[in-house]
């Protein structure tokens, strides 16, 4: 499922990925909360729920502490591609 009105993007690669998603740390503790997530994907014009940012948080944060942090911003990215339809290449 692509992310709902967003027209097609360009491509990008993961250190893009992370780029992006590093303009959302708020805090700038180096990890994507829910909120931040949700921030970063409606951003780009799609409608993101909080709901739905949880669940994108939980597949990706593999040590349960509530965040996405650099270590599983590759689980991030396989939720991003699998489940918002997002184009993103390892370069």
């Amino acid at each position: 499922m692509a992310i709902r009105g967003v027209p097609s993007q360009r491509e990008m690669t993961v250190a893009e990925f992370k780029e992006w998603l590093k303009q959302f740390d708020a805090d700038g503790d180096g990890r994507i909360s829910r909120a931040e997530l949700r921030e970063a994907i409606r951003s780009r014009g799609g409608w993101f729920t909080t709901l739905r940012a949880g669940r994108a948080v939980r597949r990706a944060d593999r040590d349960k502490s509530g965040f996405v942090d650099d270590a599983e911003v590759e689980n991030l990215v396989a939720f991003a591609q699998k489940d918002l339809g997002m184009r993103i290449s390892a370069w």
